[in-house]
């Protein structure tokens, strides 16, 4: 039986440094964020999204996502309404990918919002990765095209690393990229021992 893996962290803490670390040591990885785009842009999931947040948020048959961004950052609620359409659809397309690594000893499932959907009870078990808020900011604000005050809404929007901790199965500090490999080959040697 394949073993999944949640993978998360806050904004900037790394994350997807380390899912691409684990794809390079051949362990399929989901990227939610990644199928989430894509379910986004199927029409079923359109008109549904067109339905709860008006007609205006759709241009020539795509979504305005920076539209989208704006109303949901700024308002919870917005934000569950646009969860419970992405997320059931993200849900059937991780079941379908699945099917196609189910010979894999364990699969990687990686998700910024892992505890705050709920979907961490899926998985065997949960790996957080963290760093510095500063650092993270940092990351940030050379990545994207976003202010200080911004992320630090996106940073107070996230489950807090305390909390994330609280439920993970191993913590890797995203701060010296050897040390932070060395931790997931120890963990993943573990596992295959555990398989």
């Amino acid at each position: 039986m394949t073993k999944i893996i949640g993978l998360t962290g806050g904004i900037g803490s790394g994350k997807t440094t380390i899912a691409n670390y684990l794809a390079s040591l051949a362990v399929p990885v989901y990227i939610a964020d990644d199928a989430g785009k894509k379910v986004m842009q199927q029409l079923e999931i359109i008109e549904a999204i067109q339905e709860k947040f008006g007609t205006n948020i759709v241009v020539e048959h795509q979504l305005n996502r920076a539209k989208l961004a704006e109303i949901v950052f700024n308002n919870p609620d917005q934000l569950k309404t646009l969860n419970a359409i992405i997320h059931p659809a993200v849900k059937e397309d991780f079941k379908n990918w699945l099917k196609q690594h189910q010979d894999s000893p364990f699969v990687v499932y990686e998700s910024a919002i892992l505890f705050e959907s709920g979907s961490y009870t899926d998985f065997d078990s949960i790996i957080t990765v963290t760093a510095p808020v500063e650092t993270r900011i940092s990351r940030v604000l050379k990545r994207d095209d976003s202010n200080r005050e911004q992320v630090m809404k996106r940073i107070h929007a996230q489950w807090t690393d305390e909390q994330r901790i609280a439920k993970s199965d191993l913590v890797v500090e995203n701060v010296d990229i050897n040390l932070a490999k060395v931790k997931i080959e120890e963990f993943l040697k573990i596992l295959s021992i555990n398989q």
